[in-house]
């Protein structure tokens, strides 16, 4: 597939080394970047974010290939690999930095976000209302060196086998027939 045909997603759900690791094992994903978007403060860097007072939430962006996965399919798996009802956390983090957020980058993927987490809240899978904010992409910034490929470089970190490693079992399992090959 040429490169003109790939599409960018662009979400957060907690710590961005959790996304990152079940992302990058997608088939059809061809990049994941870890970075922040959604604040005010330009060139924003970890140690910025990680203070909360920025408005930048911690997300990835997925370069993908629509003709092998779509934009709802990566929902799906973004909606299962975190919990969507809690607001501006995730597990033991806290803070704006840490919300379920869904960045669009067009009027379609706004679209989408919409429909599916209207026909999750409809479908009762969780027993609170999902509480993920949509919004347009804003200024995306690729987070530090040290933090891409994180789980993958450092799988035996205290937090990739207390936290990923849980996770991306879990999403191991349950999407199979989504990894590469």
């Amino acid at each position: 597939m040429s490169n003109s045909a790939l599409q960018l997603a662009t979400l957060g759900g907690g710590c961005f080394w959790c996304l990152e690791a079940v992302f990058e094992q997608l088939r059809g994903v061809h990049k994941v970047i870890s970075g922040y978007t959604g604040g005010a403060v330009p060139n924003a860097t970890y140690d910025d974010v990680c203070t909360g007072r920025t408005g930048h939430a911690e997300v990835i962006q997925v370069t993908f290939d629509p003709a092998e996965i779509a934009f709802a399919d990566l929902l799906d798996v973004f909606f299962a690999t975190h919990d969507p009802t809690t607001f501006n956390r995730q597990g033991a983090d806290a803070g704006t930095q840490y919300r379920s957020a869904i960045f669009c980058h067009d009027e379609d993927q706004q679209r989408v976000a919409i429909a599916k987490i209207a026909e999750l809240n409809t479908a009762k899978i969780w027993n609170a209302p999902i509480v993920t904010q949509i919004a347009p992409l804003a200024e995306f910034y690729p987070a530090e060196d040290y933090h891409q490929g994180y789980f993958r470089t450092h799988p035996a970190q205290g937090y990739c086998q207390a936290v990923i490693s849980p996770k991306v079992g879990k999403f191991r399992q349950k999407f199979a027939h989504r990894l590469r090959g």
